[in-house]
């Protein structure tokens, strides 16, 4: 499974949102809010794209890179985004640089791959169920 592809199960049902500024929910906590959000379709069904999250104070307003594949569920009436990912997973993560990312510099998007990649089945968990009410 390639990483940055969102799940069939988010895009089968309609075009993706604007996920920015939403809230993302680990699978123990919530762990900062969208800053940015990239979608890129290659085929109907086949989108691929990353999170950018700003995790606020909680690890010192880092900013991680989250590759759509560990998107489990979306919530657009909560504005919420669930992933496969404890809150350490995310805190341990390798930190989001804007123009490493851009332009790829010495392999980054590798890096990030190798993270990922190390989640396994935690990556191709089950759909969740988003959460309603408060």
């Amino acid at each position: 499974m390639d990483i940055y592809l969102y799940r069939a199960e988010i895009v089968a049902s309609a075009p993706l949102p604007d996920m920015t500024g939403w809230d993302v929910e680990a699978t123990d906590g919530h762990i900062g809010k969208v800053d940015e959000a990239t979608y890129e379709s290659h085929e109907v069904g086949n989108q691929q794209g990353c999170l950018v999250v700003d995790t606020g104070f909680w690890i010192f307003g880092k900013k991680r890179l989250l590759p759509a594949g560990v998107v489990t569920a979306l919530d657009p009436d909560e504005r919420k985004v669930l992933v496969a990912m404890a809150k350490d997973d995310v805190k341990s993560a390798p930190d989001y640089h804007h123009e490493r990312h851009r332009d790829d510099e010495h392999g980054y998007h590798d890096d990030e791959r190798t993270y990922y990649e190390r989640f396994g089945a935690e990556v191709v968990a089950p759909v969740q169920t988003p959460p309603r009410g408060g």
